[in-house]
């Protein structure tokens, strides 16, 4: 699948699909192959040529196929620029799209400071403070900013860019100061960091991953939008969005989320920009998440739907410079 870009500068599509090679395992994080979590494009953000994008399974390359097209048929029209990854191990199927652009965090961020506090008190030796497990959980069911900003400063630049290094996240760049939501993030790092959740690995223990899945599973209602939309429903739903608008590029509205059940799990992220409100960058991943659910489970019976508009869309997340467009 191809991006192409038209003498107006709407972004099209044009589908490939290829097979995946096997690969090696990835160093630090077991059962996870090299190949699975390789980096097919170039770094910055979506260039004005052509990128390619592709869904690869040497297991299934029919499924593959299918949802490329699929892909391509949600997103065809948007005028979002979309980065997206999906894994699933079981059925060895992995897409890309953009994977190494970069956009602003806003609060997916805060599964990386989640990261970086649980990986500091297994480094210590000790469970985390009751103070600690209320922001946390703050933090990511509701996600509040205060918290967020209280637990960037209690864990520090020092402790979080040492998590980035060993959760392999080195396309990540941290927001200045105290601007979590600045952060720069890729869509292959944010499924390097959903793998940690998923799998066992030398970055954090079975109590954390399952800590930090359970905060994920636990987020209100009214910010399970995005990739849950479509998801079998009974499968349960991993999930963490961001929303944020500035001067430039329009609206960020990011979603990534783990989908376990049925001794099986994947993982979707993605991430917009250049949306012109925040129900239209929703409505872009929502129609990709639904046809990659489909796809990835055609025997399901019953499915998520996909939330309608919530009183609370349209107001940023986060606090930002006013320079930047913040308020």
């Amino acid at each position: 699948m191809r991006w192409c870009r038209s003498p107006r500068g709407r972004l099209s599509l044009v589908v490939t699909a290829a097979v995946l090679c096997a690969g090696v395992t990835g160093a630090g994080i077991t059962g996870i192959s090299a190949a699975a979590l390789a980096r097919p494009l170039a770094g910055g953000r979506a260039a004005a040529g052509p990128l390619a994008v592709s869904c690869r399974s040497a297991a299934h390359p029919r499924l593959a196929a299918r949802l490329a097209r699929g892909i391509h048929a949600a997103l065809s029209g948007r005028s979002s620029t979309v980065a997206l990854r999906v894994y699933d191990k079981t059925e060895d199927l992995n897409c890309w799209l953009n994977s190494t652009a970069h956009f602003d965090s806003a609060s997916v961020v805060k599964v990386t400071i989640l990261g970086t506090l649980l990986r500091e008190a297994e480094t210590q030796r000790r469970h985390l403070t009751a103070s600690e497990v209320r922001l946390a959980r703050l933090m990511i069911t509701h996600s509040d900013n205060n918290a967020a900003s209280a637990l960037w400063a209690h864990v520090g630049r020092g402790r979080l860019q040492y998590f980035l290094g060993r959760a392999g996240m080195n396309q990540t760049q941290l927001g200045p100061g105290g601007y979590w939501g600045l952060t720069q993030i890729t869509a292959h790092d944010e499924l390097l960091l959903l793998q940690l959740l998923q799998y066992p690995n030398t970055v954090l223990n079975a109590a954390s991953r399952t800590f930090a899945l359970t905060l994920m599973a636990q987020v209100i209602p009214s910010q399970r939008w995005g990739v849950p939309a479509g998801a079998p429903a009974d499968m349960t739903v991993h999930v963490k969005n961001g929303w944020l608008p500035l001067a430039t590029h329009g609206w960020r509205i990011h979603s990534i989320g783990c989908f376990t059940g049925h001794h099986r799990g994947y993982s979707i992220v993605v991430l917009t920009e250049d949306n012109p409100t925040m129900a239209y960058g929703v409505t872009t991943i929502q129609q990709a998440a639904q046809v990659i659910h489909r796809q990835l489970n055609p025997t399901a019976t019953t499915f998520r739907p996909a939330p309608a508009p919530a009183p609370s869309w349209g107001q940023p997340d986060e606090q930002i410079p006013p320079a930047l467009g913040g308020r």
